[in-house]
């Protein structure tokens, strides 16, 4: 998973005007003045959990091999989505397609800034945004770090972030110490630095008046999220470590229970890759993993 592109800018305001009277009439309704309703997800209401299972395809489009979200047009990797979800539905939860764009990717060089990643531009990400908004989907940014902190990066996205149906994603595999180079070592995070983003979220989400958004959090390690008994849950934002890694399927479902086991203080995701898999779990069996994941995502 390793390329290049560069980022930034996009808000789309939904404010729905509920009629103000303009002839200083004795019947007009203060309280119904310039009220607005709240902005809702794609596919109506505030709250992502747990009402939905969120089915997601991860990648962008600079190389295939980053993920199946790349392949083809986001037109067609939409309707490709759409159908994959649809097998969720016996969860007894409604699916909620999503777009997981690598929004910061990860190089193996240092770059310009020797940071060793780069930013999808502005036009890609609205693009993907435009494509997600066609499906009524989520459109989750994904950062691949380098040396780059989260922060710095999760912040060049804020006017994305202010949308109701953009979420985030962290990487940690790719979050690089001093010294070290992505593909070299396996990168990783702490739960202070994961709870600061959370927090700066929070945040967006009370001064926007907007709906639960989704922060993802990758590992496939335990030391790739470190301290994880301190992860905090801040107002609004859903807050799910997603179990990574490639594999047959009794390593997955072993390393999805280890990495689960006791965990009550999140919700769980489920990786899945649809080329490095050895004989592809279906969505019955996914659902049948305890604790349920949800948040699917394919790669």
């Amino acid at each position: 998973m390793v390329v290049a592109g560069c980022v930034l800018a996009l808000a789309v305001g939904v404010v729905v005007l509920l009629g103000v009277g303009l002839g200083g009439s004795d019947d007009t309704d203060p309280t119904a003045a310039n009220a607005a309703a709240p902005p809702e997800l794609p596919r109506g209401g505030r709250r992502i959990f747990p009402a939905h299972t969120v089915v997601a395809f991860y990648g962008a489009p600079q190389q295939e091999e980053l993920g199946t979200l790349g392949i083809g047009t986001p037109a067609a990797a939409g309707r490709r989505l759409e159908r994959q979800a649809r097998l969720y539905r016996r969860s007894g939860r409604s699916p909620l397609p999503a777009f997981e764009l690598i929004a910061t990717i990860v190089h193996a060089s240092p770059g310009e800034d020797g940071d060793h990643s780069q930013r999808q531009t502005p036009a890609t990400i609205r693009r993907y945004l435009r494509a997600a908004r066609a499906r009524r989907a989520l459109l989750i940014l994904d950062v691949q770090p380098g040396r780059a902190p989260f922060m710095r990066e999760v912040k060049a996205f804020r006017r994305f972030l202010r949308e109701p149906d953009v979420s985030l994603a962290l990487d940690p595999e790719w979050s690089m110490a001093p010294g070290q180079v992505p593909g070299q070592q396996i990168g990783s995070t702490d739960a202070a630095t994961v709870n600061e983003v959370s927090r700066y979220l929070s945040r967006i989400v009370r001064q926007g008046d907007l709906p639960q958004k989704l922060l993802v959090v990758h590992r496939f390690t335990h030391d790739m999220l470190r301290d994880e008994d301190r992860l905090e849950s801040h107002p609004g934002v859903a807050l799910t470590v997603n179990v990574d890694g490639f594999g047959d399927r009794a390593n997955k479902i072993a390393k999805y229970r280890e990495l689960t086991r006791g965990r009550r203080d999140r919700h769980h995701g489920f990786k899945l890759f649809f080329k490095e898999d050895t004989n592809l779990m279906p969505p019955r069996r996914v659902l049948r993993l305890r604790p349920r994941p949800e948040l699917i995502v394919y790669e």
